[in-house]
């Protein structure tokens, strides 16, 4: 692969940089309207309705980084080989796309149920839960580990840069967790029922995700920082 593939790569990774976090920064502000008891019920739907529409691009993102990224990590910029390294042969980096692949089926699935495919949501979360324990164990190991895999150039931030991205991943799920009483009370605001206890339910959901909503965005930030300054990395 020569260096201009290698450069399609890097534009990827960069692209869905940002569309993760310029749709979040959509869902988060169309998240004021949904929650604003001033607005009708109607208008409140439509906002909720552009919220969700916004919320499928950074689940998109945030799976594809995973692919994208290993993919950096195998390719030769120098254009000697397809894949630069043996800790990533091609059958490898396949499977880590395929992978990717699945999870995006049952992630988009989920979105577009709204979770109410029991079956499919729950195979969505065990991929999540693997894919972060995963990540996890192999960004530590580059994190602490002198040589990881053989690799010689220290690489500590690229093991930085994973444990980041795990974060991202743990937070989405933490959202998931925060808004589970949302839907039922939104329901009942579409049947026309009001006042202030109902309004503290849905105000509460959304809020609570805003330590949540802080993680991604530090995480994907200091994600970016780190791919860009590599730190410490001996190149």
């Amino acid at each position: 692969m020569g260096p201009h593939h290698y450069g399609w790569w890097i534009l990827l990774h960069l692209v869905l940089f940002v569309f993760w976090l310029g749709g979040d920064l959509g869902v988060f502000y169309s998240s004021r309207f949904v929650i604003d008891p001033k607005l009708t019920a109607p208008a409140r739907a439509t906002a909720l309705a552009i919220m969700s529409g916004l919320d499928l691009a950074p689940r998109i993102c945030l799976i594809l980084f995973l692919p994208s990224g290993v993919t950096l990590m195998a390719c030769d910029p120098h254009g000697a080989r397809l894949f630069g390294i043996d800790l990533f042969p091609w059958w490898l980096v396949a499977l880590v796309w395929l992978f990717a692949l699945a999870w995006l089926t049952l992630a988009v699935v989920t979105h577009r149920t709204h979770g109410r495919l029991t079956a499919v949501a729950r195979a969505d979360l065990t991929l999540r839960t693997a894919a972060i324990i995963g990540m996890a164990v192999a960004g530590g190991y580059t994190l602490i580990a002198h040589d990881p895999f053989g690799v010689t150039t220290n690489p500590r931030w690229l093991g930085g840069k994973i444990l980041l991205w795990c974060a991202a991943v743990a937070a989405g799920l933490g959202i998931r967790i925060t808004l589970r009483p949302f839907g039922p009370a939104f329901g009942r605001l579409m049947a026309g029922e009001t006042g202030p206890d109902l309004e503290t339910v849905l105000r509460r959901s959304v809020n609570g995700c805003l330590p949540y909503v802080w993680t991604i965005w530090g995480s994907v930030l200091a994600a970016a920082a780190l791919g860009v300054f590599k730190p410490g990395a001996n190149l």
